[in-house]
């Protein structure tokens, strides 16, 4: 029978809203206990809404993010010379710069890089708490920390690109500008710099795990959706109790492909392939630089890539010449 395939969840659950377990001692109070109910976000995901814990660590991470965003916000406003309109207009052009290199690892003056210091640091300390909110939640309902290290390790990729990278660098300039298209211009800038970022391996392999989990993703999500009509979408049950659902699902890819992850090892595979992406992007970028001047020659001499062809004769330098004076 021909079925109609959308986005939206075919079965909403309607019952009374469930605040979940017993905080233990020490805890904060929760929000919107008792949750709320709306039926098109029950469309989506989950019709409830709440309860939501704050607590302290959460609470500290939203303030020092917004403290970091309202300076790089204000920062802008203040290159446009607080035209509200230039602003919205050229938003996507607009940055927070980090200091000139001339000042190294010094504390530069606000407006040559002290605004962006201050940002970084406000920023990185609203990321640690956030961090720290996730692994403390997790392990209040006795969960694993799963959720917590996959966020470390794009943590590690920030801290890579405005910490660990400029420091072993000997200056700040070396650091991302805040802003959307400045810091897509930094990243191309960055890859000419240092002779084509493409020929740099862990570029490669983090390349290679972001398409890597984008595949796996669809390929699980596509086969669960595809054997939804047996009950594949109550995954746990069929991890302890394989059926038709999971029977069928793994027939399908043995049969396409002669092997098949099971309910379990499909997401130990997504989270890995997921988390190596950063991890690896900030080890490639973590060398450029620091050890590897160019990638381009870098691949030349370990046979990665051929050199150029000579196309015509070599030129020598005048100044090489017998008889030639300086």
């Amino acid at each position: 029978m021909t079925q109609y395939q959308n986005l939206f969840t075919t079965v909403t659950a309607q019952a009374p809203g469930h605040s979940g377990v017993e905080l233990g001692h020490g805890n904060s109070a929760r929000s919107l206990d008792p949750p709320l109910q709306y039926y098109w976000l029950g469309k989506f995901g989950n019709a409830q809404i709440g309860p939501i814990y704050l607590g302290s660590l959460g609470l500290a991470s939203l303030i020092c993010g917004l403290i970091a965003f309202t300076i790089i916000g204000m920062n802008m406003l203040a290159s446009v010379n607080y035209d509200p309109i230039q602003f919205v207009r050229q938003l996507f052009w607009l940055a927070l710069e980090p200091p000139p290199p001339g000042y190294g690892l010094q504390l530069p003056p606000l407006n040559q890089g002290g605004w962006w210091l201050i940002t970084g640091l406000f920023l990185t300390i609203s990321l640690f708490l956030w961090w720290a909110r996730t692994y403390r939640r997790a392990r209040e309902l006795g969960m694993g920390t799963h959720v917590a290290w996959a966020f470390a390790a794009a943590i590690w990729l920030y801290l890579v690109l405005g910490f660990f990278r400029p420091v072993l660098m000997g200056s700040w300039g070396e650091a991302v500008p805040f802003g959307i298209f400045p810091h897509l211009d930094w990243t191309a800038a960055f890859s000419l710099r240092y002779g084509n970022l493409f020929y740099n391996p862990f570029h490669a392999l983090s390349i290679a795990f972001l398409y890597g989990s984008a595949l796996l993703f669809a390929m699980h999500g596509a086969t669960i959706l595809a054997v939804t009509r047996f009950g594949g979408e109550r995954e746990i049950e069929q991890i302890t109790d394989r059926g038709t659902a999971s029977e069928r699902a793994a027939l399908f890819w043995r049969w396409t492909m002669g092997f098949n992850a099971t309910m379990e090892s499909i997401h130990r595979w997504a989270w890995w392939f997921a988390v190596l992406c950063p991890l690896t992007g900030g080890i490639g970028i973590l060398l450029t630089g620091t050890v590897v001047d160019n990638w381009y020659l870098w691949a030349i001499k370990h046979g990665v890539a051929p050199p150029y062809p000579q196309v015509f004769d070599a030129v020598t330098d005048p100044a090489l010449l017998q008889g030639v004076k300086p």
